[in-house]
């Protein structure tokens, strides 16, 4: 029997977050729902006695705090925060524009910054919670065409990493997911945004990507009310893993970049070992 807790699902309007959010509820548990819109998260999940559905911008601290504020006086405590909200700005880095790259960042990485940043007193006060972020492969291994989505995915590892050690004292825990391709919405145009070829050399290349992921978009092999019950399934452990490869596609990318890793670290052993100081 799974315990009653509240979660706070962040990009629940579409997607991924929809169905964790369907996932949660059916599981027993009552949900703060958020997104851009929230008739549009309400729409989109139905209703439901155990859902609060709130307007939240994670790119917004002011938003996070009125969502935590929210969530408490309804629910009197959160228990786990899952941050799924995202976008995706697809292109060569060269031709991305410094204002795209800052707009990814901003949203996959402050975004969880930031409500993570309003979730942690209330977590700390109950001395239990558990943060689970939806990262990606693309911030275990970075690909071509990625550059500004793999900088702010890498960005998330370190931080829930490094993050880990400091609130685990205070009983909160943290997860990493990191997808695979599944069928969400990430490839739509409501979600991807391509840059504007402006480079000669890129050209052909880019036409040959960009025809490949729109043939790929509704065709990917993940299921994602799957992996969403499956996250109900590991939230619910008392030690939940601190990553999860969530397909088989990210199973063999955590494989390679470990394998590969090994064969750096090897490849000039006896110089890289070899930088201290002399023994006097």
């Amino acid at each position: 029997m799974t315990k009653k807790e509240v979660w706070l699902i962040t990009g629940a309007g579409r997607g991924l977050g929809v169905d964790i959010t369907r996932a949660a509820l059916a599981a027993g548990h009552a949900v703060v729902a958020t997104g851009r819109d929230a008739a549009k998260v309400a729409a989109a999940v139905g209703y439901h006695d155990g859902l609060l559905a709130i307007k939240l911008d994670v790119t917004r601290p002011e938003d996070a705090q009125a969502v935590v504020l929210a969530a408490v006086a309804k629910f009197g405590r959160i228990d786990v925060v899952v941050n799924n909200a995202g976008n995706f700005f697809a292109g060569f880095f060269e031709e991305l524009s410094p204002e795209q790259f800052r707009n990814q960042i901003e949203t996959l990485l402050f975004g969880p910054m930031n409500v993570t940043r309003a979730v942690l007193p209330v977590m700390r006060k109950q001395r239990s919670g558990l943060v689970l972020t939806i990262s990606s492969t693309a911030g275990i291994a970075g690909q071509m065409f990625c550059t500004a989505y793999a900088a702010a995915k890498f960005g998330i590892e370190g931080w829930m990493e490094s993050l880990t050690p400091e609130i685990a004292p205070f009983g909160i825990r943290t997860m990493l997911v990191e997808p695979g391709f599944f069928r969400t919405e990430l490839l739509t145009n409501d979600s991807t945004t391509y840059a504007k070829p402006s480079i000669d050399d890129y050209a052909e290349k880019t036409k040959e990507i960009v025809a490949a992921w729109k043939g790929m978009d509704g065709k990917q092999g993940g299921d994602p009310a799957k992996l969403a019950d499956a996250l109900v399934k590991l939230a619910a452990l008392k030690e939940p893993p601190t990553r999860f490869a969530a397909g088989a596609d990210a199973v063999q990318t955590f494989e390679a970049k470990a394998n590969a890793l090994l064969t750096q670290a090897k490849a000039h052993n006896s110089l890289s070992t070899s930088l201290g100081y002399d023994n006097a």
